[in-house]
């Protein structure tokens, strides 16, 4: 007996994907009544591990296999090659039972019905996964808390906020208490302070029940406030696996502090590696390794400058992969 064939997942990865793939047959109208038909592979052998109670980053452009990735792990695709397993059972051939076992996020899409009010799709759910009516009162309870949900649960959907519907929508992939909880693109379209409320309520909810997290996102600033490990995925192959600063190291990637002062001065005198990369009158953008913290770059600026007012911008995910993508090619050549 294998790893995967684990009936209870105990011996191994509560997650396990081995050399899992997907193909996807397109057809492309090429003429008149002709049609053109060609594979395209998503996801190409791609195999990890991801323990019980990891918070795991999973990130990548747009079109990498992300979200494939995640249909499969829940069962909504089967793969076309290799072998899957979460918490022991294989999601294609038991997606019922594995859905009592997990919860789903989609960013773009909700799973609450749009012209109800939010309590009502709570009640929905709590006949459908069969919630023991304490356990559901008492869940529904802590995540209205939590999630800050009080004064929108007589509103109807439809008339949410993005943000309120996330919040929403996580409290509702969280009702029957899930193993397991995939969230893919979570902070789309979110504000600061919404951003702040569901990665500080996921952070929580980790360290309180050991939920397993899956997180897809374009934002890395996710993956720093939550996650120790990330893997990266581009057409379809897995790039990278490991803590997010050894991500920035292999791409080589900045981080940009942007630096309001009170009048127009000279470049300011940063200390290496750091680097002012533009000037525009009182404003200043100075590069930095992503990899490095900022707060030794910030504190000696406020001390030496007549500071207003700093941000820092992340590096661009798709331009990190770029860069991996031109140092593997780098070295194949040479």
């Amino acid at each position: 007996m294998t790893a995967l064939d684990s009936a209870d997942g105990v011996d191994s990865g509560f997650i396990e994907l081995d050399g899992v793939e997907k193909v996807f047959d397109v057809r492309k109208k090429t003429g008149f009544m002709k049609r053109e038909r060609r594979q395209v592979r998503a996801v190409d052998s791609i195999s990890f591990r991801v323990e019980r109670g990891e918070m795991v980053g999973y990130i990548g452009p747009n079109g990498a296999g992300k979200s494939t990735t995640i249909k499969m792990l829940t069962g909504i695709l089967t793969p076309s090659a290799g072998r899957l397993r979460v918490a022991g059972i294989d999601p294609s051939r038991e997606r019922t039972r594995l859905a009592h076992r997990i919860g789903v996020v989609f960013g773009q899409r909700t799973t609450l019905w749009w012209d109800l009010p939010l309590v009502d799709s709570y009640r929905l759910m709590h006949r459908m996964y069969r919630i023991p009516d304490a356990r559901y009162r008492e869940n529904l309870g802590r995540l209205v808390e939590l999630l800050d949900l009080g004064d929108l649960l007589d509103v109807p959907v439809r008339q949410l906020s993005l943000g309120q519907r996330m919040r929403g929508d996580i409290a509702a992939a969280l009702l029957h208490d899930p193993e397991v909880l995939y969230l893919d693109e979570p902070t789309i379209g979110l504000d600061v302070v919404s951003k702040s409320k569901v990665r500080e309520f996921l952070r929580e909810l980790n360290a309180e029940r050991g939920t397993t997290v899956l997180l897809t996102t374009h934002d890395l600033q996710d993956i720093e406030q939550l996650c120790k490990r990330v893997m990266v995925i581009d057409h379809g192959r897995l790039m990278y696996d490991g803590p997010l600063a050894g991500l920035h190291e292999a791409g080589e990637s900045e981080r940009t502090l942007v630096v309001d002062l009170e009048r127009e001065l000279p470049p300011i005198d940063a200390p290496a590696p750091a680097r002012v990369v533009r000037v525009d009158g009182p404003r200043q953008w100075l590069a930095f390794p992503a990899s490095e913290s900022a707060a030794p770059l910030v504190a000696r600026i406020a001390a030496e400058y007549p500071l207003v007012d700093l941000s820092v911008r992340e590096p661009d995910i798709e331009a990190v992969i770029a860069k991996m993508y031109a140092e593997q090619a780098e070295r194949a050549i040479s």
